[in-house]
């Protein structure tokens, strides 16, 4: 279990139950005909979170700190994209 997250691997199975999530989401909106907006809310939802997971990876493999600062600001930017879209929507 320590390999696992001292190389950065629990990310990448994290980041495909992300896909895994963006498929069931799709699915629930493409047969009930309501969720989230799949083009904008749900990439702009799910970047924010994987760019999260990136620097979290970042950091646990030990890569220069201004990786890591740039998946933040990247996650950062998706997720006021998110609000933003939230916000218009209503």
């Amino acid at each position: 279990m320590a390999e696992l997250f001292a190389s950065g691997r629990i990310v990448d199975c994290i980041a495909g139950l992300m896909l895994l999530e963006f498929i069931a989401l799709t699915l629930v909106r493409k047969t009930a005909g309501r969720g989230i907006g799949l083009v904008a809310e749900l990439g702009a939802s799910l970047g924010a979170g994987l760019a999260l997971l990136l620097a979290l990876r970042a950091a646990l493999i030990g890569l220069a700190w201004q990786l890591v600062s740039m998946w933040l600001i990247a996650a950062l930017l998706a997720h006021m994209l998110y609000l933003k879209l939230r916000w218009s929507a209503k």
